[in-house]
């Protein structure tokens, strides 16, 4: 059961992005990977026409969507699209979301989650000012989705500091978790590898963590590291900066005896309606 996490350092061009996450993904699948991760803003970086993007790949006009589910079947290999701009289904006029497909080997929608919590934060980087939620509208759903790796549950980047998400996709079965990200090099430097640790010892899930990892358009510079965290908090496989393939396989009976000698999903004692004094 292996899989692949993709690290990338995508800039405006979205054909050219396309090409070098398609070059990447095929490296994956070369490799024996059965599922790749491809991190946040994938195919286009540093854009502020995220909302025209969403609309022509809502209304079938777009390049992404077809070249995703083309490169799916063409590499036989389930892919989880890191983000991408998109409006709810069936309503192209409604604000996007930033949207996680997962996409199976013939090129199918099998989930999409949209991501629920958005960066709007001031950072002491050159940018300085994030605001997600100008351009995207918040998701609404926890997802999990059955594939060949395991039970998978999708997240996005700035999700990673709200561990109740967590808590609700291993309650919901989930084995791995999926957290393409572009975190900026100040929180990245800061946090990034206590938060993909921690969300992976809480849930005993591995933790694919794609991640954007150089200098882009705007200006702006990622942390990158991405990497696959196993249940136990360990790091598999790591990339500081630049383009890469990570990968690693899921030890489905190591994990079960995780879980089995410290079963903390049936420790849980925190519940709403507990007394406050």
């Amino acid at each position: 059961m292996s899989f692949a996490v993709i690290q990338m350092v995508s800039q405006s061009d979205v054909f050219a992005n396309l090409d070098r996450a398609g070059r990447l993904l095929a490296t994956a699948a070369e490799s024996g990977a059965q599922l790749a991760v491809l991190p946040e803003n994938f195919a286009a970086m540093g854009r502020k026409d995220a909302a025209a993007i969403g609309r022509a790949e809502a209304l079938g006009e777009g390049p992404i969507l077809p070249w995703l589910k083309q490169t799916a079947r063409d590499l036989n290999l389930w892919i989880v699209a890191g983000t991408i701009a998109l409006p709810p289904e069936g309503r192209p006029d409604e604000k996007v979301r930033a949207c996680s497909m997962l996409v199976d080997a013939q090129g199918q929608t099998v989930a999409r989650y949209d991501k629920l919590h958005l960066f709007d934060v001031d950072v002491a980087d050159a940018r300085g000012r994030y605001r997600e939620s100008d351009d995207y509208a918040h998701g609404q759903a926890v997802v999990v989705a059955d594939t060949p790796v395991g039970r998978l549950g999708l997240s996005v980047c700035y999700d990673l500091r709200f561990p109740e998400l967590y808590t609700a996709l291993r309650d919901a079965g989930a084995e791995l978790i999926t957290a393409p990200s572009a975190f900026t090099a100040v929180t990245g430097a800061a946090h990034w590898d206590l938060l993909i640790r921690a969300r992976a010892l809480e849930t005993q899930c591995y933790v694919l963590a794609a991640a954007q990892g150089g200098t882009h358009p705007g200006p702006r510079e990622t942390w990158g590291h991405g990497a696959i965290v196993d249940p136990w908090g360990g790091i598999l496989a790591q990339q500081e900066q630049g383009e890469a393939v990570l990968l690693a396989e899921r030890d489905s009976s190591e994990q079960a005896s995780i879980r089995a000698r410290m079963p903390v999903a049936s420790h849980r004692r925190f519940a709403s309606d507990l007394v406050v004094y």
